[in-house]
């Protein structure tokens, strides 16, 4: 009985420990990075689950009577717009997001974006030296014959990286030109990959040329000493403002606010560029890390969010119709 009495107190405490389960749609290494920090800071365990956007979204609807998360980590903000329409999340306005510029938070508090990321294509010097083809500048110079099967990009299906490079093209040349030159790409792409990462690892190891996708990959693995070079078509690029979303029905409410005020404090931005992870932060005091370039040497448009996250699944339909339907 002693013993037992003993053992009690341990298991109380134990199951006293604040957590918050989150589905994360950052990459596992950089979510680990940072979550990792959150919990040090907080005392708050993370337990996570690594989704692309569209298995986030299609598990969230699955368990929408009895969700199995908290939070959504992560994912371009038009995912989270779209998270929205379909009721999955809940609003909550951090005292801490009000000098966040508008296109980075909800103005109903539904989503928080807490980084940025340009979109961009990354070259393999040495591929594209040893083939003779020049380097590419715009987005008209994927175009090149010489570049069939030497391009990798993620799926719209699965990806919000993808997803966004289909609306960053709508905005830079109308829809039904956005999607001519898509299925004029397509014989250049080797691979719509399920990940929105996965073309950077590609186009290191060199099995293949290009590799189109957000930025941080790419200047992770230069900083390696891979043979990268990132570049931003002339056109105009879109870029990434990835959220987070409390799910709606948590049992954690408490929890998943404190990582959302958490993220967009100096301490949480901050851990952006202590961890290395090749993100821009949200808020203007914070530090931006080495080796990344000014935002204002970047050719980003004004990438229209709630554009995109109304117009998620009628875009996607059509690039699987026209682009996949074609092959």
């Amino acid at each position: 009985m002693l013993v037992g009495a003993l053992l009690m107190p341990a298991a109380v405490a134990r199951a006293q420990v604040p957590s918050l389960t989150i589905y994360s749609s950052v990459d596992e290494e950089n979510a680990r990075k940072i979550l990792g920090a959150f919990s040090r800071a907080t005392g708050i365990e993370t337990r996570i689950t690594f989704l692309s956007t569209g298995p986030a979204l299609a598990r969230m609807e699955a368990e929408r009577a009895n969700p199995q998360a908290d939070v959504w980590f992560g994912a371009p903000s038009e995912n989270h717009v779209d998270a929205k329409i379909r009721g999955l999340t809940q609003p909550y306005k951090s005292p801490n997001a009000a000098p966040l510029d508008a296109r980075f938070r909800d103005p109903e508090g539904y989503w928080t974006s807490f980084y940025m990321n340009p979109l961009g294509a990354g070259l393999n010097t040495k591929v594209l030296e040893s083939r003779g083809i020049k380097r590419p500048v715009s987005w008209q110079d994927l175009l090149n014959p010489l570049l069939r099967g030497l391009i990798q990009m993620p799926s719209p299906q699965t990806s919000g990286t993808a997803y966004n490079m289909v609306v960053t093209l709508v905005q830079i040349m109308g829809e039904d030109k956005a999607f001519a030159y898509m299925k004029q790409l397509h014989p250049n792409v080797q691979t719509y990959t399920t990940s929105g990462t996965a073309p950077s690892r590609a186009v290191a190891f060199g099995e293949v040329a290009i590799g189109i996708q957000f930025t941080p990959a790419l200047y992770q693995l230069y900083f390696r000493g891979y043979p990268l070079l990132t570049i931003f078509p002339k056109e105009g690029v879109g870029f990434e403002a990835p959220a987070i979303s409390i799910i709606k029905g948590t049992r954690r409410e408490a929890e998943a606010r404190r990582l959302v005020d958490w993220m967009i404090l100096p301490e949480g931005q901050d851990t952006l560029a202590a961890q290395e992870t090749f993100f821009f932060p949200v808020t203007r005091q914070a530090k931006r890390q080495v080796g990344l370039p000014a935002l204002q040497l970047v050719p980003l448009i004004n990438y229209d969010v709630d554009f995109a996250g109304k117009n998620r699944q009628r875009l996607v339909t059509r690039w699987v119709n026209e682009i996949l339907g074609g092959r």
